[in-house]
């Protein structure tokens, strides 16, 4: 594990419960997340925080079907920081809200066997570098689920990680003009990551049950991994042939272009075709460093699989690498890293 002075908050109990530690340990960082994207929404959608919250509550009848768990644990949160419900629920749904004009550059990764022996997940999370300072790592504990470990925003009650049922999941965004009032993304990495099998993990994800367009990557300790293209109107599903999967920010399926209508960067298919020459060479029984080393990787730079902020950068397209993770599915074990590999891990 790298960077061992970020605090873990391990938080168990009710949801409501949950919640509360969470915002009331991590309360300054919620107000960093509060105020970064009060901050992006104006700047990339040009709407204000009140228009946000006002947005964010059309989800909330379907998240309460989908699992009102949720609504008690953002309750928590936005007590234990003393700020709204609505609030917290606007982080959450921050992707439903801004992804339609702001971009997200991560590039994750999959390996199983036949060419590992461990089952991998791995991606470098690329965002606006502000957030680097709402970064929490959290341990959940709550009956009836597995134990959850995962790295998430300040405020965000899903995102990348893992659980001790084995199952895993990295995330890319899609940037396209479609959504629906549904359930937000991240709500959906949570789900995923409640789940005792990759098979229940496929089932809150891939029935058009999600807001906007996303892409997750799924894994399990028994050796299945599984892509899945989620949006409001059309998901698809993908497996791996050869033990590999590997994705960035754009979508990859035919049936669902026809669905709905994109506006990727071009460097996201640089950067898919690099981290699949990468893969290639990875074989049997790999490290986590030599998957950090793969992420430290700096051609076609600042476009690159290790993003670093450049004055070639301008408006939507000024993110960075803001942490960087590698889970052994098989093993229960994750590292991670705040901010860049290359910092840890040059090429």
């Amino acid at each position: 594990m790298y960077n061992c002075h970020t605090q873990v908050l391990t938080l168990s109990g009710s949801p409501y419960r949950i919640g509360f530690k969470h915002g009331k340990k991590a309360r300054n960082k919620v107000h960093t997340s509060l105020t970064t994207y009060e901050k992006m929404f104006k700047d990339y959608v040009d709407i204000s925080w009140k228009e946000a919250c006002e947005k964010a509550l059309l989800h909330v009848r379907e998240i309460e079907k989908y699992n009102p768990n949720y609504i008690n644990e953002m309750e928590g949160i936005a007590n234990g920081a003393g700020v709204r419900f609505e609030d917290i629920l606007a982080l959450n749904a921050r992707s439903e809200i801004a992804l339609i004009s702001a971009l997200d550059g991560c590039t994750s990764f999959a390996l199983t066997k036949p060419k590992t022996v461990n089952t991998w997940l791995a991606q470098n999370w690329d965002w606006r570098g502000s957030q680097i300072d709402s970064l929490i790592q959290v341990k959940i504990e709550s009956e009836n689920f597995p134990s959850i470990e995962m790295i998430t925003e300040a405020g965000i009650i899903g995102k990348i990680g893992c659980n001790d049922a084995g199952i895993g999941v990295c995330l890319n965004a899609l940037v396209t003009d479609t959504w629906r009032p549904k359930v937000p993304v991240h709500l959906g990495l949570r789900a995923i990551l409640e789940s005792k099998t990759i098979e229940e993990a496929l089932s809150k994800v891939q029935y058009n049950q999600m807001a906007s367009s996303v892409h997750f990557l799924i894994g399990s300790k028994t050796g299945k991994i599984k892509s899945v293209e989620a949006s409001p109107i059309c998901s698809i599903v993908k497996e791996s042939k050869n033990g590999m999967i590997a994705h960035t920010n754009h979508i990859f399926s035919v049936q669902l272009k026809k669905k709905v209508k994109e506006d990727p960067f071009p460097d996201s298919l640089v950067r898919l075709k690099k981290i699949n020459n990468k893969l290639e060479k990875i074989f049997g029984n790999t490290k986590h460093e030599i998957l950090f080393q793969i992420l430290s990787d700096h051609d076609n730079f600042p476009h690159s699989i290790c993003r670093h902020e450049s004055f070639e950068q301008s408006g939507r397209s000024k993110i960075e690498t803001v942490f960087s993770i590698v889970m052994n599915l098989s093993q229960n074990e994750v590292s991670w890293i705040k901010g860049k590999p290359c910092e840890y891990f040059p090429e």
